[in-house]
């Protein structure tokens, strides 16, 4: 009997850690490529064009995290900074907002991120609970270590009151953009 429990507890153990996403879990993938891309400008995820204003284009992008409302990377002529945008929930029930929230950050929280040239950074942020008389609560992620290119990224997830209920936006840009 000994022996059965001290050979189940790994694949127990494993099975409970995967389908808790620690290891890996959608969003972290999505997000993952997204940052790869990031130093081109996100020009290898970029899907047709949605508008075109100024110098300012927007395009849906070619990768979005399940369920998602909509994806769209912005470019910018002129030396401006370009970014990738997800809306991942719009809800009347802010409740369920929230529940979201917390579930997308446990997802991104110390996730390890592998950019482009196998170069591995942990994605750190503070936790930051939602109240719903507040109209948005952010979480700025950086990259850890923050070195080269990667230290200008700026990760956000939002939570904002938004006309008919709330929203839940992550988003991936240079921190010179200013938040949506």
């Amino acid at each position: 009997m000994r022996s059965v429990v001290l050979t189940l507890t790994p694949v127990l153990l494993s099975a409970t850690l995967s389908a808790q996403g620690v290891f890996s879990n959608k969003t972290q993938v999505i997000l993952e490529k997204v940052i790869q891309d990031y130093p081109n400008h996100f020009y290898n995820i970029k899907g047709d064009l949605i508008s075109q204003a100024f110098q300012t284009s927007r395009y849906k992008s070619t990768l979005q995290l399940p369920g998602a409302e909509s994806t769209v990377i912005t470019v910018s002529a002129g030396g401006r900074p370009s970014g990738w945008s997800c809306t991942v929930l719009e809800t009347r029930n802010f409740a369920e907002a929230r529940e979201r929230f917390a579930t997308i950050y446990g997802q991104l929280s110390n996730s390890i991120i592998t950019a482009g040239g196998q170069k591995t950074y942990i994605l750190s942020g503070q936790y930051e609970a939602p109240a719903e008389d507040h109209k948005s609560t952010c979480i700025v992620f950086s990259l850890l270590p923050g070195v080269g290119d990667m230290k200008k990224l700026r990760v956000a997830l939002t939570l904002h009151q938004v006309q008919n209920g709330w929203e839940i936006e992550l988003s991936v840009e240079d921190s010179a953009t200013p938040s949506t």
